[in-house]
């Protein structure tokens, strides 16, 4: 628990410290909505094609081409333990993604949609509470309070560890 507090002391000075860090591109999965720290996204994409990859753990929905480079797929619903989208859900709505850069590779992150880049004052800024869901304070760097929802801030390297199915695949 201390070493969690240390963490977010860190992270809170870091968007503190930059009015950069205080930018988040806003997407909306299972209707909360998240922001993903905009100097990490390097695309936004339009429903895409996805070639599923054989034995990969159910995060990863597959692969897919971009401008020729291949790109993992993650399911942002299975990765944070959300439904499926149900049928009105999908009606007329295709799904988006959030192409980020991890490590030199590229990753897209399918979210049902995106909305516009905030930028947050970092006085603002709250540690992950107590009540938030276990699978998402693991993946969270802390949230906002916005007028009428809580914004959670995604730490997408910690996103990006997947079960360790992954790795072997």
């Amino acid at each position: 628990m201390k070493h969690d507090t240390a963490i977010a002391e860190s992270r809170r000075g870091k968007l503190a410290g930059g009015s950069e860090a205080g930018d988040f591109v806003s997407v909306v999965i299972g209707g909360q909505l998240f922001g993903i720290p905009v100097l990490e996204v390097r695309d936004v994409l339009a429903s895409q094609r996805i070639t599923r990859v054989p034995l990969a753990p159910p995060e990863v929905a597959g692969s897919l081409n971009l401008r020729g480079r291949i790109v993992t797929a993650i399911d942002i619903r299975t990765r944070l333990g959300l439904a499926e989208q149900s049928e009105e859900e999908i009606a007329g709505k295709p799904r988006m993604s959030v192409v980020v850069d991890h490590g030199g590779e590229l990753y897209s992150l399918m979210v049902d949609s995106v909305g516009e880049v905030l930028s947050l004052s970092a006085a603002n800024f709250e540690r992950n509470p107590a009540t938030l869901d276990a699978r998402w304070r693991e993946v969270s760097a802390g949230i906002y309070r916005l007028d009428a929802k809580l914004l959670v801030v995604l730490d997408v390297a910690r996103l990006l560890v997947l079960s360790p199915r992954a790795e072997a695949a």
